[in-house]
């Protein structure tokens, strides 16, 4: 399966790098490495990562606080955003409406993911 990036997408990496790059030589690219670790994961366990919204999916960076939103279209992989987790939440979430082209595959309503019903709790007194 084919990964590629929404424009905006490569720009938070190049972005993120450059920002690393200046806090420590050779960060950038330790920053690089994990994220290229994510996206090998994607591309072999496309569901193995949390549900955002029905058909978004977020792959987490273990050492940097980013992470990869992405959809499945026919014959890819599509990252929508290489966010940071201290950002407003969803600020990508326009990103689906403005993609053109074949990346319209992947539409996602703006609800979240049905999550499984907590077990209920005794109540000790």
């Amino acid at each position: 399966m084919r990964i590629r990036f929404l424009s905006v997408a490569r720009q938070e990496v190049d972005d993120a790098f450059a920002w690393y790059q200046r806090q420590s030589a050779g960060l950038g690219y330790e920053f690089l490495d994990e994220l290229d670790r994510v996206v090998r994961r994607i591309k072999t366990y496309p569901e193995s990562c949390a549900e955002l919204t029905h058909g978004l999916r977020r792959g987490l960076l273990s050492r940097f606080p980013y992470g990869l939103v992405y959809g499945e279209a026919a014959d890819s992989i599509v990252i929508v955003a290489v966010a940071h987790l201290h950002r407003a939440p969803r600020y990508w979430i326009d990103r689906l409406e403005d993609a053109d082209g074949d990346d319209r595959e992947f539409r996602a309503s703006d609800r979240p993911a049905t999550k499984r019903p907590r077990p209920a709790r005794s109540r000790k007194r």
